[in-house]
């Protein structure tokens, strides 16, 4: 009966169903009136008192108090009507099953099996069968009635008592998580950024007090230094995403997308000291925030990559905007040797990150000579078509 709770009824109905049933009854009562002789009167009366309490059990709003005695006042009625004058109209006999499955429903289990007793007494007392046959009917439709109510009863409470249940575990599902997020960033915090500490500080540490240090020398110590810094500043970043309960004292960025390669690549240009170019095409637009910083992160690793295992090679950054995907393209004049550009985690990083988009990543020697990075993202992620290997 929808989330109103337990003996939930619409408006209309709770309107409409009692006055329907009073009508009923007193038609009953008015068809047999030449039967009735003095008990005429009486009968209507208790028709009505059989029915016309029933919105007060229908409605939600209602008390117990005041629910409870409209459930009596209409036992009552039916009891009286069914045993001096041996007869129960239909719209009694359903506003008193009516009664007994509310109550059932609303968890009153004892009130509403309390008003199945007087009909087995009736059927038990040795009345006329007319009356004892009203009696068993009664009695059987009500406990059938209260079991029906009863059960709508204990399906619902367990049903909230599930929904509690699971909003608990998912509470502490979530607090196990931010531990283990406020551990992960102690582990950063405390070995990792430390150790990238000391590489900054050693590699500035040589560039000053080697002694005869050439000037290529000193400069790659200093691109050390400062790319060890750079990450540092990363970690930084990564630990205030980290310690959400940490709000302050924490220097929060947006990601960084594709309007930040130029930065990128003015910096891996003076850090490597050899030329490095960006190349655009196709119309550009603004793509899904996990598509840029995805695109952005690989440019960034196939140039660190570059720099390391092809120092002073010149480098061709390409960007191709596609209307399903958006291609990007790092290419070296190195020796082009796959075997060591694939040494360590790098390519798999990428690999692995243009997967998490719905790309695929392609490297190995390039035509011509050097070294080739090449992705494909797909625009929007939720189209089918994949990109060819």
């Amino acid at each position: 009966m929808g989330r109103a709770g337990a003996g939930a009824v619409s408006r209309r109905a709770v309107l409409v169903v009692p006055v329907g049933l009073a009508v009923l009854a007193v038609s009953e009562v008015l068809l047999r009136g030449g039967d009735l002789a003095g008990g005429f009167a009486a009968l209507l009366l208790l028709a009505l008192a059989t029915t016309v309490p029933l919105p007060f059990v229908l409605r939600t709003g209602t008390g117990r108090l005041a629910r409870g005695g409209a459930a009596v006042a209409i036992s009552a009625a039916c009891v009286l009507s069914l045993v001096p004058f041996g007869m129960l109209t239909v719209g009694g006999v359903v506003a008193q099953l009516v009664c007994v499955y509310v109550l059932g429903r609303a968890g009153a289990t004892a009130l509403g099996g309390l008003f199945v007793l007087p009909y087995v007494v009736i059927a038990l007392a040795g009345h006329e069968d007319p009356t004892r046959i009203v009696a068993v009917l009664v009695a059987t439709l009500a406990s059938a009635a209260a079991a029906t109510g009863i059960a709508h009863h204990v399906r619902s409470t367990a049903l909230a008592h599930s929904v509690t249940e699971q909003a608990f575990a998912d509470t502490l599902l979530e607090h196990a998580a931010r531990g283990e997020r406020a551990r992960i960033a102690r582990e950063l915090h405390d070995v990792v950024a430390h150790h990238i500490s000391m590489i900054a500080v050693q590699a500035e540490t040589a560039r000053l007090t080697t002694p005869g240090l050439p000037a290529e020398g000193a400069t790659r110590l200093l691109a050390i230094g400062d790319t060890a810094r750079t990450a540092l500043t990363e970690m930084r970043r990564l630990l205030g995403v980290l310690r959400e309960d940490a709000h302050t004292g924490v220097q929060r960025r947006p990601q960084p997308g594709l309007r930040q390669l130029m930065e990128l690549v003015d910096e891996s240009r003076d850090a490597a000291g050899s030329r490095t170019r960006l190349i655009v095409s196709g119309p550009v637009t603004m793509l899904d925030p996990g598509i840029e910083v995805t695109a952005y992160r690989i440019v960034q690793e196939a140039l660190t990559n570059a720099r390391r295992h092809a120092p002073g090679a010149a480098v061709d950054v390409e960007l191709r905007y596609g209307n399903a995907d958006l291609t990007v393209r790092v290419r070296d004049n190195g020796p082009g040797q796959p075997a060591t550009h694939d040494s360590g985690h790098g390519l798999l990083g990428m690999r692995e990150r243009a997967a998490t988009v719905g790309g695929t990543l392609r490297t190995g020697s390039a035509p011509g000579g050097g070294f080739l990075v090449e992705a494909r993202l797909p625009v929007n992620p939720d189209d089918d078509e994949e990109a060819p290997a």
